[in-house]
């Protein structure tokens, strides 16, 4: 099959790459703005059946452990939108974009890949922010509007271009920390990543 494999940095996936594996990959750097453009031209330059995003995550559900993988079944900008008289409001909610306009459903990035029922992994609702940090107003708020279960800083701009690209993808999260957790003694960094790797390989096996 013809993949890629996508992570936003190379710490991420380094287990993977040292495996020397055939596989292509594309580090697009960390964040959305990078995410787009880096994978866009790499899509538009050559057609692959399949590509998976590889990365780390915080959690907002404690249902899921710490160093836990899961499958993004849909994920959203969070932070795209107005502040306004101390509340947060969407650009769907502003009626900027129609929230059924291609390519959300309802506001959200769903892949409805049939891909997600093969492989053995718990499924999570992921949003993406332009900022992380330990401010537990503003985590607080993202938890309570989205009711996510995971938050990153590339998950909804690989959705949104693998959709308008239609191309087959996957969206892989392990998670290292609790969202708001900003002391990394607190985190499972290593076993995070390589329960990551672990997982990756193993989807690549049995495409």
């Amino acid at each position: 099959m013809n993949l890629l494999i996508v992570a936003a940095t190379e710490f991420e996936i380094e287990p993977f790459l040292k495996k020397k594996n055939k596989t292509e990959v594309l580090i697009t750097g960390v964040g959305i703005p990078a995410t787009v453009f880096h994978l866009t031209g790499k899509l538009l330059e050559k057609k692959y059946e399949f590509v998976i995003q590889a990365g780390i995550a915080g959690k907002f559900n404690r249902q899921f452990d710490l160093a836990e993988v899961v499958s993004v079944k849909e994920d959203a900008f969070a932070d795209l939108g107005i502040e306004e008289n101390g509340s947060f409001y969407s650009l769907f909610e502003k009626e900027f974009i129609g929230a059924n306009d291609f390519p959300y459903t309802d506001g959200w990035l769903v892949n409805n890949s049939s891909f997600l029922k093969k492989i053995d992994l718990p499924t999570a609702k992921g949003i993406t922010v332009n900022k992380v940090g330990d401010n537990d107003l503003q985590n607080r708020m993202m938890k309570g509007k989205y009711a996510a279960d995971i938050e990153s800083m590339e998950g909804a701009a690989f959705h949104y271009v693998c959709m308008q690209q239609e191309v087959n993808f996957l969206q892989l999260r392990s998670i290292s920390n609790e969202v708001g957790e900003r002391n990394k003694s607190k985190w499972k960094l290593k076993a995070a990543i390589e329960n990551l790797n672990t997982e990756l390989l193993k989807i690549i096996k049995n495409i």
